[in-house]
């Protein structure tokens, strides 16, 4: 599967932003997506997953409640709703697809990913 992610930026605390992933060809896995962020001198950490037809979602803990994972399968697009931004969640975010198991949170476990957009929330 080929993964295009968009929609990064610069906002200040507290501003929401959303992330586009579109994503085409086949995908492994049931079709579940995920969401990771790399921020500058950390390893890549997991941010939240949906699986193929969107109803199933689980999210790390520093984003639970105020991110939100979304999908559209007739646009092959996945979304990344973030609510309330914290000067912490600055970050290249990422999407992944394929992962080896439902629950992963691992980016050893994505097979796909895609080139990172970079969010940047200002204090």
């Amino acid at each position: 599967v080929q993964l295009q992610a968009s929609g990064g930026g610069l906002v200040q605390a507290g501003d929401s932003l959303r992330l586009s992933c579109a994503f085409s060809g086949r995908t492994f896995g049931g079709g579940a997506m995920g969401w990771f962020r790399q921020a500058p001198g950390k390893e890549r950490e997991f941010v939240g997953a949906v699986n193929g037809s969107g109803h199933r979602k689980y999210y790390a803990d520093s984003v639970q409640g105020r991110f939100a994972i979304s999908r559209d399968n007739i646009k092959n697009t996945m979304y990344l709703q973030m609510n309330s931004l914290k000067p912490e969640d600055t970050a290249v975010y990422y999407c992944a697809a394929d992962p080896m198991k439902w629950g992963s949170r691992s980016a050893a476990d994505f097979r796909s990913w895609g080139q990172g957009t970079q969010v940047t929330v200002s204090s």
